[in-house]
Protein backbone atom coordinates (compact mmCIF):
# COMPACT_ATOMS: atom_id res chain seq x y z
CA UNK A 1 0.00 0.00 0.00
CA UNK A 2 1.41 3.70 -1.05
CA UNK A 3 1.34 6.55 1.63
CA UNK A 4 0.04 9.43 1.30
CA UNK A 5 0.46 13.00 2.64
CA UNK A 6 -3.32 13.52 4.49
CA UNK A 7 -4.52 17.28 4.18
CA UNK A 8 -7.28 19.11 6.15
CA UNK A 9 -10.61 18.62 4.41
CA UNK A 10 -13.09 20.64 6.31
CA UNK A 11 -12.96 23.25 8.74
CA UNK A 12 -15.55 20.35 11.00
CA UNK A 13 -12.30 17.87 11.31
CA UNK A 14 -12.48 15.53 8.14
CA UNK A 15 -8.94 14.85 6.56
CA UNK A 16 -8.28 13.12 3.34
CA UNK A 17 -5.46 11.84 1.40
CA UNK A 18 -3.82 14.14 -1.01
CA UNK A 19 -4.87 11.58 -4.24
CA UNK A 20 -9.00 10.65 -4.17
CA UNK A 21 -10.59 8.48 -7.22
CA UNK A 22 -13.32 9.91 -9.42
CA UNK A 23 -16.27 7.59 -9.93
CA UNK A 24 -17.40 8.89 -13.22
CA UNK A 25 -15.62 6.47 -15.02
CA UNK A 26 -17.99 3.77 -13.25
CA UNK A 27 -21.46 5.03 -15.51
CA UNK A 28 -22.06 2.36 -16.95
CA UNK A 29 -23.34 1.54 -21.02
CA UNK A 30 -26.91 2.62 -20.14
CA UNK A 31 -25.22 6.28 -19.24
CA UNK A 32 -26.00 9.34 -22.03
CA UNK A 33 -22.54 9.09 -22.37
CA UNK A 34 -21.84 5.48 -22.48
CA UNK A 35 -18.47 4.10 -20.57
CA UNK A 36 -19.00 0.25 -20.75
CA UNK A 37 -16.86 -1.60 -17.92
CA UNK A 38 -17.45 -5.20 -17.09
CA UNK A 39 -18.49 -5.80 -13.35
CA UNK A 40 -15.36 -7.80 -12.86
CA UNK A 41 -12.97 -5.06 -13.83
CA UNK A 42 -15.15 -2.66 -12.17
CA UNK A 43 -14.52 -4.88 -8.61
CA UNK A 44 -11.20 -5.01 -9.11
CA UNK A 45 -11.10 -1.15 -9.46
CA UNK A 46 -12.61 -0.04 -6.52
CA UNK A 47 -10.77 -2.97 -4.66
CA UNK A 48 -7.33 -1.48 -5.49
CA UNK A 49 -7.98 1.72 -5.37
CA UNK A 50 -8.53 1.04 -1.95
CA UNK A 51 -5.82 -1.53 -1.43
CA UNK A 52 -3.21 1.33 -2.64
CA UNK A 53 -4.00 3.59 0.06
CA UNK A 54 -6.53 5.81 -1.78
CA UNK A 55 -9.18 7.25 0.99
CA UNK A 56 -11.65 9.76 -0.87
CA UNK A 57 -14.25 8.44 -3.44
CA UNK A 58 -16.14 11.17 -5.54
CA UNK A 59 -18.95 9.90 -7.10
CA UNK A 60 -22.74 11.50 -8.12
CA UNK A 61 -26.04 10.07 -9.34
CA UNK A 62 -25.76 12.10 -12.45
CA UNK A 63 -22.75 9.23 -12.54
CA UNK A 64 -25.22 6.44 -13.59
CA UNK A 65 -24.41 2.67 -12.57
CA UNK A 66 -21.00 4.58 -10.17
CA UNK A 67 -23.07 4.38 -6.86
CA UNK A 68 -24.22 1.26 -6.96
CA UNK A 69 -21.07 -0.38 -7.99
CA UNK A 70 -19.33 1.27 -5.43
CA UNK A 71 -22.39 0.25 -2.49
CA UNK A 72 -21.94 -3.29 -3.51
CA UNK A 73 -18.28 -3.91 -4.21
CA UNK A 74 -17.15 -1.70 -1.34
CA UNK A 75 -19.64 -1.01 0.58
CA UNK A 76 -18.53 -3.62 2.78
CA UNK A 77 -15.19 -1.71 3.39
CA UNK A 78 -16.98 1.41 4.41
CA UNK A 79 -14.63 2.74 6.98
CA UNK A 80 -11.93 2.51 4.87
CA UNK A 81 -12.73 5.65 2.57
CA UNK A 82 -14.41 9.22 2.89
CA UNK A 83 -17.70 9.14 0.53
CA UNK A 84 -18.62 12.59 -1.47
CA UNK A 85 -21.59 12.36 -3.60
CA UNK A 86 -23.90 15.29 -5.19
CA UNK A 87 -27.38 16.65 -4.36
CA UNK A 88 -29.69 18.19 -6.82
CA UNK A 89 -29.11 15.62 -9.50
CA UNK A 90 -32.38 14.07 -11.55
CA UNK A 91 -33.00 11.34 -9.49
CA UNK A 92 -32.65 9.72 -12.71
CA UNK A 93 -29.57 9.47 -14.67
CA UNK A 94 -31.31 10.14 -17.74
CA UNK A 95 -29.93 8.35 -20.07
CA UNK A 96 -31.60 10.37 -23.26
CA UNK A 97 -30.25 13.16 -21.87
CA UNK A 98 -27.85 15.88 -23.76
CA UNK A 99 -24.64 14.79 -24.54
CA UNK A 100 -22.74 18.27 -24.72
CA UNK A 101 -23.72 19.30 -21.28
CA UNK A 102 -25.07 18.99 -17.67
CA UNK A 103 -28.25 17.72 -17.10
CA UNK A 104 -31.10 20.29 -15.75
CA UNK A 105 -30.83 20.09 -12.01
CA UNK A 106 -33.53 20.40 -9.48
CA UNK A 107 -32.23 22.24 -6.10
CA UNK A 108 -35.94 22.03 -4.56
CA UNK A 109 -35.64 20.59 -0.53
CA UNK A 110 -38.00 17.59 -2.28
CA UNK A 111 -35.53 16.65 -4.86
CA UNK A 112 -32.35 17.37 -2.52
CA UNK A 113 -34.12 14.74 0.61
CA UNK A 114 -35.12 12.03 -2.42
CA UNK A 115 -31.32 12.31 -3.62
CA UNK A 116 -29.78 11.44 -0.43
CA UNK A 117 -31.86 8.99 0.71
CA UNK A 118 -31.17 7.10 -3.01
CA UNK A 119 -27.69 7.87 -2.99
CA UNK A 120 -27.24 6.23 0.56
CA UNK A 121 -29.67 3.10 -0.63
CA UNK A 122 -27.20 2.64 -3.42
CA UNK A 123 -24.29 2.96 -1.65
CA UNK A 124 -25.24 0.84 1.01
CA UNK A 125 -23.97 3.20 3.63
CA UNK A 126 -25.78 5.06 6.45
CA UNK A 127 -24.03 8.45 6.02
CA UNK A 128 -22.60 10.70 3.64
CA UNK A 129 -19.10 12.30 4.73
CA UNK A 130 -19.48 15.03 2.08
CA UNK A 131 -22.54 16.11 0.17
CA UNK A 132 -21.74 18.37 -2.83
CA UNK A 133 -24.15 20.61 -4.42
CA UNK A 134 -23.68 20.40 -8.14
CA UNK A 135 -23.31 22.20 -11.34
CA UNK A 136 -22.79 25.02 -8.66
CA UNK A 137 -26.37 27.22 -9.08
CA UNK A 138 -26.50 30.89 -8.25
CA UNK A 139 -26.74 32.32 -5.09
CA UNK A 140 -30.56 33.23 -5.91
CA UNK A 141 -31.04 29.76 -6.60
CA UNK A 142 -29.56 28.43 -3.18
CA UNK A 143 -31.35 31.17 -1.27
CA UNK A 144 -34.84 30.05 -3.37
CA UNK A 145 -34.86 26.54 -2.80
CA UNK A 146 -33.54 27.03 0.71
CA UNK A 147 -30.60 24.47 -0.34
CA UNK A 148 -28.38 24.72 2.58
CA UNK A 149 -31.11 24.95 4.90
CA UNK A 150 -32.14 21.51 3.46
CA UNK A 151 -28.66 20.46 3.81
CA UNK A 152 -28.28 21.77 7.06
CA UNK A 153 -31.37 19.60 8.37
CA UNK A 154 -29.74 16.54 7.06
CA UNK A 155 -26.91 17.10 8.26
CA UNK A 156 -28.48 17.26 11.63
CA UNK A 157 -29.91 13.76 11.27
CA UNK A 158 -26.80 12.57 10.46
CA UNK A 159 -27.21 11.46 6.91
CA UNK A 160 -24.45 14.03 6.12
CA UNK A 161 -21.01 14.59 8.00
CA UNK A 162 -20.48 17.84 5.53
CA UNK A 163 -21.66 20.63 3.04
CA UNK A 164 -19.90 21.08 0.09
CA UNK A 165 -20.50 22.76 -3.46
CA UNK A 166 -19.02 21.95 -6.77
CA UNK A 167 -18.21 24.70 -8.80
CA UNK A 168 -16.47 27.34 -11.31
CA UNK A 169 -17.01 30.79 -11.94
CA UNK A 170 -19.01 33.17 -12.32
CA UNK A 171 -21.04 31.69 -9.15
CA UNK A 172 -17.69 30.16 -7.54
CA UNK A 173 -16.70 34.19 -5.71
CA UNK A 174 -20.53 34.33 -4.80
CA UNK A 175 -20.07 30.67 -2.93
CA UNK A 176 -16.80 31.58 -1.24
CA UNK A 177 -18.10 34.96 0.04
CA UNK A 178 -21.02 32.63 1.76
CA UNK A 179 -18.60 31.79 4.05
CA UNK A 180 -20.51 28.36 4.81
CA UNK A 181 -19.56 25.38 2.13
CA UNK A 182 -16.89 23.13 3.73
CA UNK A 183 -15.41 22.13 0.55
CA UNK A 184 -15.36 23.56 -3.25
CA UNK A 185 -14.90 21.08 -5.86
CA UNK A 186 -13.15 23.32 -8.57
CA UNK A 187 -11.64 21.94 -12.19
CA UNK A 188 -8.01 23.26 -11.79
CA UNK A 189 -4.19 21.72 -13.50
CA UNK A 190 -0.81 22.94 -14.96
CA UNK A 191 -2.98 23.94 -18.55
CA UNK A 192 -5.88 25.36 -17.04
CA UNK A 193 -5.07 27.82 -14.19
CA UNK A 194 -8.29 30.09 -14.72
CA UNK A 195 -8.60 29.48 -10.66
CA UNK A 196 -5.36 29.59 -9.54
CA UNK A 197 -6.13 32.97 -7.86
CA UNK A 198 -9.07 31.76 -5.90
CA UNK A 199 -7.66 28.83 -3.98
CA UNK A 200 -6.31 30.57 -1.23
CA UNK A 201 -10.04 32.62 -1.09
CA UNK A 202 -11.52 29.16 -0.70
CA UNK A 203 -9.13 28.30 2.13
CA UNK A 204 -9.53 31.76 4.02
CA UNK A 205 -13.06 30.59 4.65
CA UNK A 206 -11.46 27.29 6.16
CA UNK A 207 -12.62 25.16 3.45
CA UNK A 208 -11.15 22.46 1.67
CA UNK A 209 -10.37 22.09 -1.99
CA UNK A 210 -11.21 19.33 -3.72
CA UNK A 211 -9.90 19.60 -7.58
CA UNK A 212 -10.81 17.39 -10.85
CA UNK A 213 -9.45 17.78 -14.13
CA UNK A 214 -6.20 17.96 -12.00
CA UNK A 215 -4.28 15.50 -15.08
CA UNK A 216 -6.05 17.58 -17.36
CA UNK A 217 -7.43 14.52 -19.04
CA UNK A 218 -3.54 12.58 -20.27
CA UNK A 219 -4.75 12.51 -23.82
CA UNK A 220 -5.90 15.77 -23.92
CA UNK A 221 -2.66 17.14 -22.41
CA UNK A 222 -0.58 15.30 -24.89
CA UNK A 223 -2.03 16.80 -27.72
CA UNK A 224 -2.12 19.99 -26.20
CA UNK A 225 1.50 19.95 -25.31
CA UNK A 226 2.67 18.57 -28.74
CA UNK A 227 0.93 21.52 -30.53
CA UNK A 228 2.94 24.00 -28.41
CA UNK A 229 6.69 23.86 -29.60
CA UNK A 230 7.21 26.59 -26.70
CA UNK A 231 5.81 24.27 -23.88
CA UNK A 232 8.03 21.25 -22.76
CA UNK A 233 8.08 19.32 -19.78
CA UNK A 234 10.38 15.92 -20.38
CA UNK A 235 13.43 17.16 -18.60
CA UNK A 236 11.39 17.80 -15.04
CA UNK A 237 9.67 14.84 -15.02
CA UNK A 238 12.26 13.39 -13.00
CA UNK A 239 10.99 9.51 -13.33
CA UNK A 240 7.20 10.40 -13.90
CA UNK A 241 5.34 10.36 -16.92
CA UNK A 242 3.41 13.61 -18.02
CA UNK A 243 0.15 12.48 -15.78
CA UNK A 244 2.27 11.74 -12.65
CA UNK A 245 3.83 14.65 -13.30
CA UNK A 246 0.72 16.58 -13.88
CA UNK A 247 -0.96 15.56 -11.08
CA UNK A 248 2.28 15.89 -8.51
CA UNK A 249 2.39 20.06 -9.93
CA UNK A 250 -1.58 20.40 -8.78
CA UNK A 251 -0.30 18.50 -5.23
CA UNK A 252 2.29 21.25 -4.74
CA UNK A 253 -0.72 23.79 -4.11
CA UNK A 254 -0.51 23.57 -0.30
CA UNK A 255 -4.18 24.84 -1.09
CA UNK A 256 -5.41 21.85 -2.26
CA UNK A 257 -7.34 19.40 -0.07
CA UNK A 258 -7.31 16.23 -2.55
CA UNK A 259 -6.82 15.59 -6.46
CA UNK A 260 -9.28 13.09 -7.82
CA UNK A 261 -8.20 11.18 -10.61
CA UNK A 262 -10.73 9.03 -12.51
CA UNK A 263 -10.05 5.65 -14.62
CA UNK A 264 -11.33 2.55 -15.66
CA UNK A 265 -7.99 0.68 -15.39
CA UNK A 266 -6.74 -0.64 -12.29
CA UNK A 267 -3.52 -0.37 -13.53
CA UNK A 268 -3.45 3.62 -13.95
CA UNK A 269 -5.07 3.23 -10.02
CA UNK A 270 -1.55 1.73 -9.62
CA UNK A 271 0.76 4.64 -11.50
CA UNK A 272 -1.06 7.20 -9.75
CA UNK A 273 -0.86 6.05 -6.82
CA UNK A 274 3.16 5.54 -7.53
CA UNK A 275 3.30 8.99 -7.99
CA UNK A 276 1.44 10.59 -5.42
CA UNK A 277 3.54 8.81 -2.70
CA UNK A 278 6.22 10.59 -4.22
CA UNK A 279 4.73 13.67 -3.06
CA UNK A 280 4.87 17.23 -4.36
CA UNK A 281 7.36 18.47 -6.46
CA UNK A 282 10.75 20.04 -5.54
CA UNK A 283 10.48 24.02 -5.27
CA UNK A 284 12.63 24.67 -8.14
CA UNK A 285 11.21 22.44 -10.15
CA UNK A 286 7.61 23.93 -9.75
CA UNK A 287 8.80 27.49 -9.50
CA UNK A 288 10.57 25.88 -13.13
CA UNK A 289 7.23 24.81 -14.38
CA UNK A 290 5.66 27.95 -13.67
CA UNK A 291 7.91 29.71 -15.36
CA UNK A 292 7.57 27.41 -19.15
CA UNK A 293 3.58 27.72 -18.08
CA UNK A 294 3.35 31.64 -17.91
CA UNK A 295 5.77 31.88 -21.43
CA UNK A 296 3.19 29.30 -23.17
CA UNK A 297 0.27 31.44 -22.41
CA UNK A 298 -0.86 28.94 -19.72
CA UNK A 299 -0.92 31.47 -16.53
CA UNK A 300 -2.69 32.06 -13.48
CA UNK A 301 -5.72 34.31 -13.22
CA UNK A 302 -6.88 37.21 -10.71
CA UNK A 303 -9.78 35.92 -8.69
CA UNK A 304 -11.84 38.87 -10.76
CA UNK A 305 -10.22 37.19 -14.13
CA UNK A 306 -7.49 39.35 -15.05
CA UNK A 307 -4.39 37.43 -16.00
CA UNK A 308 -1.08 37.61 -13.73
Amino acid sequence: MNRFQERPLTRSGLHSTVLGFGAMELRGGSHRLPRMLDEGVAQVLLNTVLDEGIEFIDTSIDYGESEGLIGRFIGHRRSEYLLASKVGCPLDHQPDGPSNGPLVHDYSPSNIRAGIEQSLQRLRTDYLDLAQVHIGPSLAVLQRDDVLGTLERARDEGKVRAIGISSTLPELLDHIDLGVFETFQVPYSALDRSLEGCLPLINATGAGVIVRGGTARGAWSKRTLGSRADLNFDDLFDGDNLQGFLLRFVMTRKEVSTVIVGTASPAHVRENAKAAARGPLAEDIYAEAQRRLDIAGFRASEPRGETI
